[in-house]
């Protein structure tokens, strides 16, 4: 079996939410809670109680289990809730979704290894109680595998609870628009959506399988009970169209809808898009807290295509927003609190923090400018004392053609620099000879690993000095997470605390920056703010203030923004040449996230520039590009 990962971190609170809401247009039962840990230990108590009634009553639990970053809190909680005596898999059967085709079993790839790694090896499950796809069958005994496949289901009694996740095309399992809800365990023909969702883990789209083996919808659909679990901004539209969309062949998970005993379990970010979350005011009375007259009045303004000084009553009443207008009585009121709250959320550089010691929390040695590098200069001109903390190397997202370039380069500058040639071509040699044996997905020579994080850190102190900071002030600290050599990383463990909780007590910020995007590819950004919260917890000091900035895979909107940060014309000039600076991230990134086929800098330019623009057309003041921040409270920041 592969080897095991570490242990998963103990998790000692209760789940919180579900947070509520009216379901008038939800056509399966709906839960959200506040993210995806919540998420996690909801899951984890369902499932820990499902087995026990199920081997009570009939001697056994058959689950189906599915792969990906969404199931793995859930797995880890598992794991944890096992080796503290709360759960017994003995009697547990498993059947996984769905496996890519063709697919050795021990490849990186393979759901096979996925599951042994991330639960069945930590657990009492016994392996012939263990039923996944086979991605290694000969294509001309395929029929009879997936034959086989679903007796097997039938004589283990059929499933009790299923977990499914949901694709961005809306596939449950790998059922792609147009599958029949008719359909059983299958070879199907990935979507070209899908396989560009899994590019980052295959290292580029071509090396994506075309082909998967999956269970069908009918089969799916005789599960007792399941779960459909999503997490992330990325997911909501689709999540949308699955709970709220009418029953159709485009979107498989729609298909849920007929099933009795089916739930989809979302975090806030995924639900952002169901109407209950989005505009709960069309569906019925809301308590009108400051919060929801704010996204309301700016969702009217927006709809209208007025700025908000100029609604009017007629505005209100047409759009469900009557009992806003009787709460306040005219439009005037309301037209000019939430005005005033906007613009008060532009801070120019002499709004800013000044003299303060600042600490900035980098997931990789590019998020820094690239989310905020318009602040960072304003920081640095008001006399801050900054220190920018790069958590993780980022070497796997060095193409092995940035190594031979630079590797090359260091052959010819030897005898410039005074260093034995020879010495430089044995190690290009044997370099060059490990890229000639490597598969997409292998794990690099621990040399070339530290290749491309000096690579990566070269980039970091060259965009630092591009915004005007010293390279003094960049930190490294190589999180031992991060440190597997390939996609797919280790929970966040005690060691990883204690090296960002070290950097706490030297630095002793008065303000802390940390990532709040929730849809990176393989979650590192979810992660080492996970870790920031750890060793914020564990800090015996004053807490610092937080900030959450956001900027390669989403921005702040206006409502959830905090900080609005002007930047001019010449300002967003010098951020995107910062960006420019990280060069084997340049032209064509290894993970570049989502379905934006831009460079990062072209993101980043188009939101920034859509955040002022937006803003304009509420009616504020008008400025060339604009960053937006979220300042946690104390309470939010702890967790």
């Amino acid at each position: 079996m592969p080897q095991k990962a570490s242990s998963p971190p103990r998790v000692a609170r209760a789940p919180r939410g579900p947070i509520e809401g009216r379901r008038d247009r939800e056509r399966i039962r709906t839960v959200v809670v506040p993210d995806h840990d919540d998420l996690a230990l909801r899951l984890a108590d369902r499932i820990v109680e499902i087995i026990a009634r199920e081997t009570a009553a009939k001697g056994r639990c058959v689950l189906g289990l599915a792969t990906g970053s969404t199931p793995l809190g859930i797995y880890r909680e598992l794991i944890r809730r096992h080796q503290a005596g709360e759960v017994d898999f003995s009697r547990v059967v498993t059947f996984n979704l769905d496996e890519y085709y063709p697919m050795p079993s021990d490849s990186p790839h393979s759901y096979r290894r996925y599951m042994w790694e991330n639960l069945f090896a930590h657990v009492n499950i016994r392996p012939e109680h263990v039923h996944i796809p086979d991605g290694g069958v000969p294509r001309e005994t395929l029929g009879e595998h997936c034959a086989a496949y679903e007796r097997a289901i039938v004589e283990a009694g059929g499933i009790d609870f299923q977990m499914l996740g949901i694709g961005k095309s809306g596939h449950i399992g790998f059922n792609e628009p147009g599958s029949s809800p008719d359909e059983r365990t299958r070879l199907v023909t990935l979507d070209t959506v899908t396989r560009k969702d899994a590019s980052a883990d295959f290292f580029g789209e071509d090396n994506v399988p075309r082909e998967a083996i999956t269970m069908g919808i009918a089969t799916i659909l005789e599960a007792r009970d399941i779960a459909l679990i999503a997490t992330g901004e990325h997911k909501a539209e689709i999540v949308a169209r699955a709970v709220e969309g009418d029953v159709s062949q485009d979107v498989a998970a729609t298909f849920l809808q007929r099933h009795a005993n089916a739930t989809a379990y979302l975090d806030l970010a995924a639900a952002a898009e169901l109407t209950r979350i989005k505009t709960p005011w069309v569906l019925g009375p809301v308590d009108w807290t400051p919060e929801l007259t704010e996204r309301a009045v700016v969702w009217l303004a927006e709809r209208t295509g007025k700025a908000i000084l100029k609604l009017t009553e007629r505005d209100y009443t047409e759009h469900h927003l009557s009992p806003l207008l009787a709460k306040h009585g005219a439009a005037g009121p309301i037209n000019g609190a939430i005005f005033n709250s906007l613009r008060d959320k532009i801070r120019g550089r002499r709004k800013l923090p000044t003299r303060k010691s600042v600490l900035v929390f980098s997931p990789h040695p590019d998020d820094d400018v690239i989310s905020m590098g318009g602040l960072l200069r304003k920081l640095w001109e008001n006399e801050n004392a900054i220190v920018v903390a790069y958590m993780t190397s980022g070497n796997i997202a060095v193409f092995d053609h940035d190594v031979r370039r630079h590797l090359d380069f260091v052959e010819r500058a030897a005898p410039t620099l005074g260093l034995e040639r020879a010495a430089a071509q044995r190690v290009r040699g044997e370099v060059e000879a490990s890229f000639e044996r490597k598969a997409p997905g292998d794990v690099d020579l621990p040399a070339v690993q530290e290749l491309k994080r000096v690579i990566r850190e070269s980039e970091a102190v060259a965009a630092l000095e591009s915004v005007g900071l010293p390279p003094t002030a960049a930190r490294f600290l190589n999180l031992p997470f991060y440190r597997t050599g390939q996609v797919r990383k280790l929970p966040i463990g005690p060691e990883d605390i204690a090296i960002v909780r070290a950097l706490l007590v030297e630095t002793r910020p008065d303000l802390v920056f940390v990532a709040g995007d929730l849809s990176d590819p393989h979650g590192t950004h979810r992660m080492c703010r996970a870790a920031v919260a750890g060793a914020l917890d564990q800090y015996d000091v004053a807490p610092p203030e937080v900030w959450l900035y956001r900027g390669a895979w989403q921005e702040w909107p206006l409502t959830e923004a905090d900080v609005l940060v002007p930047l001019s014309q010449d300002e967003l000039r010098a951020k995107i040449l910062a960006i420019f600076k990280h060069q084997s991230q340049k032209d064509t990134a290894p993970f570049p996230g989502g379905h934006d086929d831009r460079e990062f800098w072209q993101r980043v330019e188009a939101r920034n520039l859509e955040t002022a623009a937006r803003a304009d057309r509420l009616g504020l003041p008008e400025y060339f590009a604009m960053e937006a921040y979220r300042i946690l409270t104390p309470k939010e920041a702890e967790r």
